[in-house]
């Protein structure tokens, strides 16, 4: 009897034992995925990041409902990186670069503080800004490429992180051809963060997305088209037509 209670005692302190070694494992692995993922977003615990916003085209003030649905899946990660968020308008987001993390969301014709950062940052990107409909309206100029969108059937999104050296909280951009595009890039990063950050680092990089049929699938179904990093940050030369934006 006391051999049985002997044997019973030590199993259920090996058991105790082991769930006590795996739950610490799980922890520290929690912990070293928490740490990867607050540094390539420059959050530490308890660090405070700006979202800058723009406005919906023809309103005074308005976010469009896809560019809050944007917002609403950054703040959810911001969240798990202990982090705080200040939501900015674009015209009033009077801060420096590398100072705190910033999303900035929307295109350059309603976010003048994403016009600014493509002048600055991103030279050799150009975006169409003609207000009347036509076949250019919003079209992208990267390098020697020129990419034009077809609404709701084949649009384009640039997802960028930018640094300005080390130490420097990073820039994420989110520069889309439609709104829902700055919801599916948003997306994109949530979903590949981690590939994105064991691939770059700490660095810049600068990607070109499609977005396919989003009529019928809204933001989930997104194409990597092209590292744009280095066209991207140079002086674009003579533009022409690519015919794999085309296709």
């Amino acid at each position: 009897m006391n051999e049985d209670l002997r044997n019973i005692v030590l199993g259920v302190m090996a058991t105790g034992i082991s769930a006590s070694l795996g739950w610490v494992a799980r922890n520290a692995l929690w912990r070293r995925k928490l740490r990867r993922k607050q540094a390539f977003f420059g959050l530490p615990g308890h660090a405070e990041c700006v979202l800058v916003v723009n406005r919906e085209a023809g309103s005074e003030g308005a976010v469009h409902r896809f560019d809050v649905f944007a917002l609403l899946e950054l703040a959810a990660l911001i969240k798990d990186c202990g982090a705080h968020a200040r939501i900015v308008q674009h015209d009033i987001a009077q801060q420096g670069f590398g100072e705190r993390t910033e999303f900035c969301l929307g295109g350059p014709y309603s976010n003048k503080r994403m016009a600014a950062h493509l002048r600055t940052l991103l030279p050799g990107l150009k975006v169409n800004l003609d207000v009347e409909p036509g076949p250019e309206r919003g079209a992208f100029e990267i390098g020697s490429e020129r990419y034009r969108m077809e609404p709701g059937v084949r649009e384009y999104v640039v997802l960028a992180r930018l640094t300005a050296g080390e130490g420097a909280r990073p820039v994420f951009l989110f520069c889309g051809q439609r709104a829902i595009t700055n919801q599916a890039a948003t997306r994109y990063l949530v979903r590949h963060h981690e590939k994105l950050a064991r691939k770059h680092g700490d660095g810049s990089f600068v990607l070109l997305l499609k977005v396919v049929s989003s009529q019928s699938y809204g933001p989930d179904v997104v194409e990597l088209v092209a590292d744009v990093t280095r066209d991207a940050q140079a002086s674009a030369p003579v533009v022409r037509t690519s015919q794999r934006a085309a296709g």
